[in-house]
């Protein structure tokens, strides 16, 4: 059984390690962000992104740097993306919200040319959000999509790729949609919260977890209830 991450937080600081957000401003990205402030185990964040958010220049955010890129010419901005051990990507579009080509452009486009950079840039742990159904193979866009940055991703050949594959996410930013399915839903997600759903900040602090603790596999792929056991420390390595 895997210590609990926390017990490692100095161990990790101690090393002077930076990381990228990709994804902020969305519900998991932001939850990543508070948990990555609060645990303070790096020396640097950066958060790269379409714009910048005012809340992160106060004070109780100064480990954060702010950086602004077009996701049209990602290469024009490979700089941004070097010398990080650890990048995290909670980028994605919901169903709907965007048109076709958007759809495909941030459900995978996006995300496997920041992958791209940051392998190049000599990221060493990648952490990744997907989804629950992720299936390279399937019929459907969301489920095909979500699988293929999987499968690109691990033949990169990252030291370490973790990807998290969580149900129905639970933010406070959620779309209308999704808080309606929520409120559908309301009796399972209270007496089997395990099961289809999970907090984005209990996301958040899987993602740290993984990064203090991360498992003995090159791969590792954390499903929804892995992801409430990881981030209560009590996922096994193996």
């Amino acid at each position: 059984m895997a210590e609990a991450a926390p017990g490692k937080e100095e161990e990790f600081r101690s090393t002077n390690q930076t990381a990228f957000v990709v994804g902020h401003t969305g519900g998991t990205g932001s939850a990543l962000v508070e948990e990555l402030v609060n645990r303070n185990i790096f020396q640097k964040v950066v958060l790269i992104g379409r714009r910048k958010l005012d809340k992160y220049e106060e004070e109780k955010y100064n480990m954060l740097e702010q950086k602004i890129v077009d996701f049209e010419k990602l290469e024009d901005y490979a700089d941004e993306f070097k010398g990080h051990s650890v990048g995290f990507v909670c980028l994605g579009a919901a169903k709907g919200s965007v048109g076709k080509e958007e759809y495909q452009k941030s459900n995978h486009d996006y995300i496997v040319k920041v992958a791209e950079l940051a392998k190049a840039g000599g990221c060493s742990h990648f952490v990744l959000t997907s989804a629950i159904d992720a299936d390279k193979d399937s019929m459907m866009v969301h489920k095909r999509l979500k699988g293929q940055v999987e499968a690109e991703c691990t033949d990169m050949g990252f030291q370490k790729l973790s990807i998290f594959r969580p149900g129905l996410i639970l933010a406070q930013q959620a779309k209308r949609n999704s808080r309606v399915l929520v409120a559908l839903l309301t009796p399972i997600i209270y007496f089997k919260p395990t099961l289809m759903s999970v907090p984005a900040e209990t996301i958040g602090k899987a993602m740290v977890n993984t990064v203090l603790d991360p498992s003995e596999e090159a791969v590792k792929i954390i499903d929804n209830k892995g992801i409430h056991l990881v981030a209560s420390g009590k996922e096994c390595k193996k």
